[in-house]
């Protein structure tokens, strides 16, 4: 009987600010993947996520000078949202986060699909210049190896 009497959990509408250092500019998707991995452990349900901005900071951070900004709207029980900040708070690679209620943003603002397909171009791109990178690598390695092979280097 008590299971009746009980209400559902609160869910309400949140903006989420995750600042990376610039170093995870080299691997994009795995700082998508660390806030996505943040967010869906404590239940909430992803609107939009979004590369905002890369820029300087206006006051060293880590030691780090510059960051890359990601904007996120999400829906999540009001209970989880402390789970989300300690999860921020503990993460070794944020080095910042905010999170706030969105009950002032237009649905449409949140579902900004643009935004959205943005992120995916560049994490494609990048990681097209990346395997292109290690084909060229791969490339200029293997021709100076096997010319080495027949020397042992005692001279």
């Amino acid at each position: 009987m008590t299971e009746s009497t009980q209400s559902p959990p609160r869910v309400n509408v949140y903006e989420g600010m995750f600042l990376f250092p610039q170093s995870a500019s080299a691997d994009l998707a795995g700082a998508v993947d660390h806030v996505k991995s943040i967010l869906t452990r404590s239940d909430a349900e992803i609107v939009s996520l979004v590369k905002w901005d890369e820029r300087r900071l206006a006051y060293d951070i880590k030691g780090n000078k510059r960051g890359i900004y990601f904007l996120a709207y999400f829906r999540a029980p009001s209970a989880n949202l402390a789970r989300i900040e300690r999860d921020c708070n503990l993460s070794e690679q944020l080095l910042r986060s905010m999170v706030l209620r969105a009950e002032h943003v237009a649905p449409e603002i949140m579902e900004n699909a643009e935004g959205q397909q943005k992120l995916a171009d560049e994490l494609k791109l990048r990681s097209e210049e990346a395997a292109a990178k290690d084909a060229e690598t791969a490339e200029t390695t293997e021709t100076p190896t096997a010319e080495s092979s027949g020397s042992d280097g005692s001279d």
